[in-house]
């Protein structure tokens, strides 16, 4: 959603952070993450009727392929997370994040027509999409400032949120957001 958003108000974005996802249908993000994001096609009644009483099961399927460590989200958080989408509804609402993929992308190819131009950090977790992300994000805009966390994967709020925080915040603070490449070490 964010860069949809900066695509249509470039003019009320001073700067746009991309944490470790691909735009939905970007010729290059589909094409490298495909394999990985089996969940975008898997909602409905009959995918709702799977997964009822068995929420933290089909959670973690999803937290383990996508974390470079193992121990997170750790398990209070785990917890919380299938409790929320085990109440009445809570699936279908997070399976419609994904339903609307095929509009988004359908929105985004007309988006990709015109690249941003201010600064994004581009941010990917070493174990996920890593570069790949900046590669992505690229396509779409001029002034992109690329990022790897080391040892994280795809939950890099819950893998490594001090970092994290850190430079985000340090990229929206910055006077100069620059095109520049950051490997942040473990």
């Amino acid at each position: 959603m964010a860069y949809a958003y900066a695509a249509m108000y470039p003019d009320k974005v001073d700067r746009l952070v991309v944490l470790d996802a691909p735009i939905p249908a970007s010729s290059l993000g589909m094409r490298f993450s495909w394999i990985r994001v089996w969940h975008f096609n898997f909602h409905g009644p009959d995918a709702e009727r799977l997964v009822a009483g068995r929420e933290r099961i089909y959670l973690d399927r999803i937290w383990n392929d996508f974390t470079g460590d193992p121990s997170k989200p750790d398990e209070a958080t785990r917890n919380v997370f299938a409790a929320t989408y085990a109440q009445p509804g809570g699936m279908r609402a997070g399976f419609a994040q994904f339903t609307a993929f095929s509009q988004d992308a359908k929105d985004n190819k007309i988006f990709e027509q015109v690249k941003l131009t201010m600064p994004v950090l581009a941010v990917g977790g070493e174990k996920s999409f890593g570069p790949l992300q900046a590669v992505i994000m690229r396509h779409v805009a001029t002034n992109v400032r690329e990022v790897v966390i080391a040892g994280s994967g795809h939950w890099l709020m819950e893998e490594r949120p001090a970092e994290t925080v850190a430079l985000i915040r340090n990229f929206l603070d910055s006077p100069d957001a620059g095109q520049t490449a950051t490997r942040l070490a473990d």
